[in-house]
């Protein structure tokens, strides 16, 4: 039985972006089967080639974690030629995705007015730090991870009470703007099915920050307070964090009544379930502070093995604290392709990470490694832009292509 095509083939993406939050989209859209076409400056390229240590050989390791499936086209936006050519591509596209700052897109002849008179189909898709509407003040601002982490209210949430605010281990407003961008764009299409007409997609990396707030933003406005840092510890559920262990830490998550006294009898002190001062969540999470005090030397006694081999019998959720390296070793990935290992001209192979999620009827994977700087430059001019070659040694002598 052959094979069905994965669910956007066809569907043609000019990426303008560069980093992370826009890469980290167009390249969803890419295991998704769309046809990516990066533009990059010649010469350096993605500012991310640059990113690093640690490099393999020659191409930073930030960079092949944001970009597979795709072509890279060298291009430069700064001459005519270069933008005559990128406008030839638009002409051929169905989705335009840029991470400019407002207004940048528009200097080129590249912005959203420009590219809808040229084609009115095209989706059009922007990632900015305070999105295109809104005040100038902030519009006008270039957006940055852990600046908008910051302003988003992430970073007061995260870390020890004790300690100061920190930013979440990975860049999370870039790559919820990556997410929200495809979500956008995918809805975007899916209206242009009825009204044969693409739209601007307008994504703000701080509302994507305001919207991860969740039931903390909740929380602010039932008690008029600001939630505070709890390290590990949830703020409306207890035992419902990290312990130490006998030989390290796990995390455990008693998220109901009914698991709390399983928990109680399944360690021997059925008594705390009934006591009142932790009969319920409610009252739990009123006195978590002694609450924990009394199980502190309880896990202390067990190793961590031990601990999850109990909860498993129990049917309480619990867990190990891996390294990335364990992470990325966990059997369930292997079982599920969620990383897969592409060939690459310079290196050899690289592994890519997959989408989290599995189609029935039609594939999304990777099948592409990162592109190597300009690697289908003359492909794709020649194909959709009908490019010669004596016209591309002209354009490449010049600088506009590589």
């Amino acid at each position: 039985m052959q094979e069905a095509a994965p669910p956007l083939e066809g569907l043609v993406v000019l990426d303008l972006s560069r980093v992370l939050a826009g890469p980290s989209c167009s390249m969803m859209l890419g295991q998704l089967g769309a046809r990516i076409l990066k533009i990059e400056r010649p010469g350096g390229g993605d500012d991310t080639r640059g990113f690093g240590p640690p490099f393999v050989e020659g191409e930073a390791a930030y960079y092949l974690g944001c970009n597979s499936d795709k072509e890279s086209i060298a291009l430069d936006l700064g001459a005519e030629r270069g933008r005559a050519l990128c406008r030839a591509l638009v002409a051929r596209a169905d989705v335009l995705l840029e991470n400019f700052r407002p207004g940048a897109a528009a200097r080129l002849g590249l912005g959203w007015e420009e590219v809808h008179a040229l084609s009115p189909r095209l989706v059009y898709c922007s990632i900015s730090g305070f999105g295109h509407a809104g005040l100038e003040e902030f519009t006008r601002r270039g957006g940055y991870d852990l600046i908008v982490q910051g302003l988003g209210g992430i970073q007061s949430l995260t870390g020890p009470p004790e300690g100061p605010p920190c930013k979440v281990g990975t860049s999370i407003a870039d790559l919820a703007s990556g997410l929200h961008a495809t979500i956008g764009i995918l809805a975007a299409l899916e209206a242009r099915h009825r009204t044969g007409r693409g739209q601007h997609v307008d994504v703000s990396m701080l509302d994507g920050q305001i919207g991860l707030l969740s039931y903390q933003a909740q929380i602010h406005w039932a008690t008029g307070a600001d939630p505070r840092r709890m390290g590990n510890a949830h703020p409306n559920l207890t035992p419902y964090e990290t312990y130490a262990a006998k030989d390290g830490h796990f995390n455990i998550a008693v998220g109901t009544d009914g698991m709390f006294v399983a928990f109680c009898e399944g360690i021997g002190r059925a008594a705390l379930a009934a006591d009142a001062r932790f009969a319920t969540n409610a009252a739990r999470v009123k006195n978590r502070v002694e609450l924990g005090a009394l199980l502190a030397p309880i896990f202390a006694a067990r190793s961590v093995d031990e601990w999850l081999t109990l909860c498993e019998r129990l049917g309480i959720p619990a867990g190990r604290i891996q390294t990335v390296s364990q992470a990325l070793a966990h059997p369930q990935l292997a079982a599920r392709g969620t990383v897969r290992a592409l060939p690459h001209p310079k290196a050899g192979t690289v592994n890519v990470v997959g989408l989290p999620f599995r189609l029935s009827d039609t594939p999304a994977v990777p099948r592409r490694a990162p592109p190597l700087l300009g690697e289908h430059t003359d492909a794709v001019l020649e194909e959709l832009c009908g490019v010669g070659a004596e016209e591309r040694a002209r354009l490449r002598a010049d600088g506009v292509i590589a």
